[in-house]
């Protein structure tokens, strides 16, 4: 039984959710012929704020906000 397990930023609509686990789905599928009813999609989303990138926030850098230390 095939498990993806996806971390993206928190933010995105359900309808766009339901594609990247239809995508990430058939991709397995074809990938290993793995049966569709066997394929696990996992989506875990993580706030901008507990996001780093370069030593700061997702939310920090998207929002222009100055470093702090």
């Amino acid at each position: 039984m095939p498990l993806a397990q996806l971390t993206i930023i928190e933010g995105r609509d359900d309808e766009t959710k339901a594609e990247l686990i239809a995508n990430v789905t058939d991709a397995i599928c074809e990938t290993l012929n793995a049966p569709r009813e066997s394929i696990r999609v996992l989506i875990q989303e993580i706030p901008e704020k507990h996001w780093g990138i370069g030593g700061r926030s997702f939310y920090a850098r998207k929002n222009a906000l100055p470093l702090s230390k």
